[in-house]
Protein backbone atom coordinates (compact mmCIF):
# COMPACT_ATOMS: atom_id res chain seq x y z
CA UNK A 1 0.00 0.00 0.00
CA UNK A 2 2.99 2.24 0.74
CA UNK A 3 4.24 1.82 -2.91
CA UNK A 4 0.90 2.80 -4.20
CA UNK A 5 0.50 6.35 -1.68
CA UNK A 6 4.47 7.10 -3.34
CA UNK A 7 3.25 6.32 -6.86
CA UNK A 8 0.20 8.55 -6.35
CA UNK A 9 3.09 11.56 -5.30
CA UNK A 10 5.38 11.12 -8.08
CA UNK A 11 2.56 11.72 -10.63
CA UNK A 12 2.01 15.21 -11.50
CA UNK A 13 -1.24 16.86 -10.23
CA UNK A 14 -2.20 18.12 -13.41
CA UNK A 15 -3.80 14.64 -15.24
CA UNK A 16 -7.33 14.65 -15.48
CA UNK A 17 -10.13 13.26 -14.18
CA UNK A 18 -10.90 10.61 -11.24
CA UNK A 19 -7.13 9.97 -10.74
CA UNK A 20 -6.47 13.39 -10.36
CA UNK A 21 -8.94 13.84 -7.34
CA UNK A 22 -7.56 10.74 -5.70
CA UNK A 23 -4.03 11.68 -6.17
CA UNK A 24 -5.29 15.43 -4.74
CA UNK A 25 -6.65 14.00 -1.68
CA UNK A 26 -3.53 11.35 -1.29
CA UNK A 27 -1.43 14.75 -1.14
CA UNK A 28 -3.71 16.70 1.05
CA UNK A 29 -3.83 13.64 3.63
CA UNK A 30 0.09 13.25 3.34
CA UNK A 31 0.15 17.20 4.56
CA UNK A 32 -2.19 16.80 7.64
CA UNK A 33 -0.31 14.01 8.26
CA UNK A 34 2.82 15.68 8.68
CA UNK A 35 1.40 18.97 10.44
CA UNK A 36 0.11 16.04 13.28
CA UNK A 37 3.82 14.74 13.01
CA UNK A 38 5.57 17.97 13.34
CA UNK A 39 3.33 18.85 15.85
CA UNK A 40 4.06 15.51 18.19
CA UNK A 41 7.40 16.25 17.21
CA UNK A 42 8.44 19.32 18.00
CA UNK A 43 9.01 19.12 21.94
CA UNK A 44 11.46 16.65 21.26
CA UNK A 45 9.76 13.55 22.79
CA UNK A 46 7.48 11.46 20.31
CA UNK A 47 5.63 9.32 22.77
CA UNK A 48 3.61 6.15 22.23
CA UNK A 49 0.93 8.15 23.65
CA UNK A 50 1.18 10.93 20.86
CA UNK A 51 1.98 8.26 18.06
CA UNK A 52 -1.68 6.26 18.86
CA UNK A 53 -3.34 9.85 19.72
CA UNK A 54 -2.77 10.38 15.71
CA UNK A 55 -3.67 6.80 14.80
CA UNK A 56 -6.53 7.44 16.62
CA UNK A 57 -7.15 11.02 14.50
CA UNK A 58 -6.18 10.00 10.91
CA UNK A 59 -8.91 7.19 11.89
CA UNK A 60 -11.64 8.75 13.85
CA UNK A 61 -11.78 12.47 12.77
CA UNK A 62 -10.31 11.74 8.72
CA UNK A 63 -12.15 8.23 8.25
CA UNK A 64 -9.12 6.33 6.90
CA UNK A 65 -8.45 2.43 7.67
CA UNK A 66 -6.34 1.59 10.43
CA UNK A 67 -3.36 -0.10 7.61
CA UNK A 68 -3.80 2.90 5.77
CA UNK A 69 -3.77 5.52 8.30
CA UNK A 70 0.02 3.60 9.82
CA UNK A 71 1.62 3.87 6.44
CA UNK A 72 0.43 7.28 5.43
CA UNK A 73 2.42 8.28 8.97
CA UNK A 74 5.50 6.74 7.13
CA UNK A 75 5.17 8.17 4.24
CA UNK A 76 3.98 11.35 5.92
CA UNK A 77 7.15 11.17 8.19
CA UNK A 78 9.21 11.02 4.86
CA UNK A 79 7.93 13.79 3.10
CA UNK A 80 8.44 16.08 6.35
CA UNK A 81 12.12 14.94 6.36
CA UNK A 82 12.63 15.55 2.62
CA UNK A 83 10.62 19.34 2.66
CA UNK A 84 12.91 22.73 3.55
CA UNK A 85 9.52 23.83 5.49
CA UNK A 86 6.12 23.31 6.62
CA UNK A 87 4.58 25.99 3.65
CA UNK A 88 4.31 23.38 0.85
CA UNK A 89 1.71 21.83 3.49
CA UNK A 90 -0.25 24.36 4.81
CA UNK A 91 -0.21 25.83 0.91
CA UNK A 92 -1.99 22.22 0.32
CA UNK A 93 -4.69 22.57 2.98
CA UNK A 94 -5.17 26.17 1.75
CA UNK A 95 -5.98 25.20 -1.30
CA UNK A 96 -8.16 22.05 -0.58
CA UNK A 97 -10.16 23.27 3.08
CA UNK A 98 -12.63 25.21 3.39
CA UNK A 99 -11.81 27.64 7.29
CA UNK A 100 -13.84 25.30 8.89
CA UNK A 101 -11.97 22.27 8.12
CA UNK A 102 -8.90 24.35 8.93
CA UNK A 103 -10.17 25.20 12.23
CA UNK A 104 -10.89 21.05 12.73
CA UNK A 105 -7.23 20.52 11.83
CA UNK A 106 -5.85 23.35 14.58
CA UNK A 107 -8.31 21.53 16.85
CA UNK A 108 -6.21 18.17 16.32
CA UNK A 109 -3.05 19.83 16.39
CA UNK A 110 -4.38 21.73 19.99
CA UNK A 111 -5.02 18.02 20.87
CA UNK A 112 -1.80 16.35 20.26
CA UNK A 113 -0.26 19.63 22.04
CA UNK A 114 -2.20 18.46 25.47
CA UNK A 115 -2.01 14.62 24.92
CA UNK A 116 1.18 14.72 27.59
CA UNK A 117 -0.60 17.38 29.72
CA UNK A 118 1.32 20.27 28.94
CA UNK A 119 2.34 22.99 26.51
CA UNK A 120 6.14 23.09 25.38
CA UNK A 121 7.41 26.51 24.21
CA UNK A 122 8.25 24.90 20.78
CA UNK A 123 4.23 23.28 20.27
CA UNK A 124 3.16 26.89 21.13
CA UNK A 125 5.55 28.45 18.57
CA UNK A 126 4.46 25.84 16.02
CA UNK A 127 1.20 26.01 16.32
CA UNK A 128 1.16 30.07 16.10
CA UNK A 129 3.51 29.15 12.84
CA UNK A 130 1.00 27.17 11.76
CA UNK A 131 -2.09 29.33 12.43
CA UNK A 132 -0.02 32.00 10.33
CA UNK A 133 0.28 29.74 7.50
CA UNK A 134 -2.95 29.13 7.43
CA UNK A 135 -4.78 31.96 7.27
CA UNK A 136 -6.11 31.96 10.78
CA UNK A 137 -6.20 34.17 13.27
CA UNK A 138 -4.99 34.46 16.51
CA UNK A 139 -8.42 34.61 18.61
CA UNK A 140 -9.47 31.07 16.36
CA UNK A 141 -6.04 29.73 17.84
CA UNK A 142 -7.26 30.50 21.34
CA UNK A 143 -10.55 29.79 20.98
CA UNK A 144 -9.94 26.46 20.20
CA UNK A 145 -7.13 26.18 22.31
CA UNK A 146 -9.33 27.07 25.24
CA UNK A 147 -11.85 24.02 23.28
CA UNK A 148 -9.72 21.52 23.20
CA UNK A 149 -8.60 22.37 27.60
CA UNK A 150 -12.26 22.37 28.27
CA UNK A 151 -12.89 19.01 26.77
CA UNK A 152 -9.83 17.45 28.43
CA UNK A 153 -10.55 18.90 31.82
CA UNK A 154 -14.06 17.17 31.12
CA UNK A 155 -12.67 13.98 30.24
CA UNK A 156 -10.55 13.99 33.84
CA UNK A 157 -13.54 15.04 35.73
CA UNK A 158 -15.78 12.08 34.64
Amino acid sequence: MLDKIYQFLAKPVETAGEESLDHQSERVQIAVCALLLEMAEIDGQFSEKEKKKILDILQNHYGLQKDYARQLTILAEKEKEESLDLWQFTNLINQNFSEQEKLDLVHTLWEIVYTDGALDKYEDYLIHKLGNLLNLTHRQLIEAKLDVLDKFKRRESS
